[in-house]
């Protein structure tokens, strides 16, 4: 069971992209939502089982490189984390794959189109599930191939190109950081495996090393290359100008890679490698700096967008801030409480904005906007829904994540909070 729930959308994906002149536009449809929503079903069973009966799951694959001091296995790992986690990207990926086979049904390549999102939603399973930071690694280049594929989708498009290409570049240079943190730790403790590297953080806490005749501290220095790895791909201040530009997607990929799953990678990480950043209380400073930095620049920003899907693009980057900031004051599950509220309303944000640019025949400018409650009232209601949870009104969604971190910052009665 826990070996399909990640190999379901690949082949979910081999299928729609090498067989979907042969099945057709509906039987690609058919098969990567079937398969995908199936996969969503064991995620949440898993959820069942490891997040509320507590009893995570360890599966060992097979070798992979066994060298000298470096032992790394194919391995799945279901703990609490994962499964919140996995639950969130398939249940989310399931609903874009159903509104997309209506959004694109008139798109003569559909199939390659179902096999992207299927692709990417394998590797974000593989990113989330992985015991070891080089299987996290491949992960993480899977889905930052498969999103350049998904921006690029409409390739006959000279923005579409463009943006997928700053896209990757800006990726590739938070994936350096990434890397020599995961160098770093593995020079420090000579594994790559998650809990052996976790066991060995607290011997290394005033450990330096030296580097251009200046002393450094291990710890600190592998974490701001970890962070540098999480700005990259969660948009932070500084790496976040792809996250607007790649609005030159279609809709749906907006949906799922900036609301659900991609730009939420960087904040796993952080929270995936909380046991090594709560030894280097700097390297959680500048998480908490830069978070708020970035959920302030955003949040302004996106108030003089005209651009109806670059505004959304705007308020993803500062919710993300809002997540990363509240992990820089070790309130881990808060954060993730946040990721998951927030792909929720934020995907309703995306496919209702679709909706309107649909309706409107590809009009995005906010200013030839206006009387949509008479024009496209469903629409209308599902955005006002939407950011009435995104702006924290009492008893949706947003409200109950946004008002706690919020209430914990204020509680902290440090430099940091204030």
């Amino acid at each position: 069971m826990y070996l399909l729930l990640v190999t379901l959308p690949l082949l979910a994906a081999i299928i729609a992209g090498f067989f979907g002149r042969f099945i057709g536009h509906r039987g690609s449809v058919l098969v990567t939502i079937s398969l995908t929503a199936f996969s969503s079903f064991l995620a949440w069973v898993m959820f069942y089982e490891v997040g509320l009966q507590g009893s995570p799951c360890y599966v060992e694959l097979s070798p992979w490189i066994i060298s000298e001091f470096l032992d790394s296995y194919w391995g799945l790992m279901f703990d609490s984390l994962s499964v919140v986690m996995c639950c969130v990207i398939t249940t989310v990926s399931t609903c874009v794959l159903l509104y997309s086979a209506s959004y694109m049904e008139h798109d003569p390549y559909l199939s390659r189109f179902m096999s992207y999102i299927t692709f990417f939603v394998f590797g974000m399973l593989v990113l989330v599930t992985s015991d070891n930071f080089l299987q996290l690694f491949v992960g993480w280049e899977l889905i930052g191939v498969a999103s350049f594929l998904l921006i690029n989708f409409w390739f006959t498009r000279v923005q579409a190109n463009k943006s997928a290409i700053q896209a990757f570049i800006v990726n590739r240079t938070g994936d350096v950081g990434l890397a020599l943190g995961i160098i770093g730790l593995f020079s420090l403790t000579r594994s790559v495996r998650f809990e052996t590297v976790f066991a060995c953080c607290p011997n290394f806490e005033n450990v330096s090393f030296s580097f251009c005749g200046l002393e450094f501290d291990a710890l600190t220095t592998c974490c701001i290359f970890l962070l540098i790895g999480a700005t990259g791909k969660s948009a932070q201040l500084g790496l976040h100008v792809w996250l607007p530009n790649a609005m030159e997607a279609p809709t749906p990929i907006s949906a799922l890679l900036h609301a659900a799953t991609l730009v939420t990678a960087g904040v796993f990480l952080i929270a995936r490698c909380s046991p090594i950043f709560e030894y280097a209380p700097f390297a959680l400073l500048c998480v908490a700096f830069l978070g708020g930095m970035t959920a302030l620049f955003a949040a302004t920003t996106g108030i003089v967008q005209n651009d109806l899907k670059r505004v959304i693009a705007y308020s993803t980057c500062s919710q993300l801030g809002y997540m990363v900031f509240i992990s820089g004051l070790s309130h881990y599950s808060v954060s993730l409480f946040h990721l998951a509220n927030h792909a929720v309303f934020k995907a309703l944000l995306f496919l209702s904005a679709g909706c309107i640019i649909h309706g409107l025949s590809d009009e995005q400018d906010l200013r030839k906007m206006g009387g949509l409650l008479h024009i496209l009232p469903v629409s209308y209601i599902m955005v006002l829904i939407g950011s009435l949870a995104l702006i924290g009104t009492p008893f949706l969604t947003g409200f109950y994540s946004k008002d706690c971190i919020l209430e914990l910052v204020v509680a902290k009665h440090n430099m940091v909070g204030n």
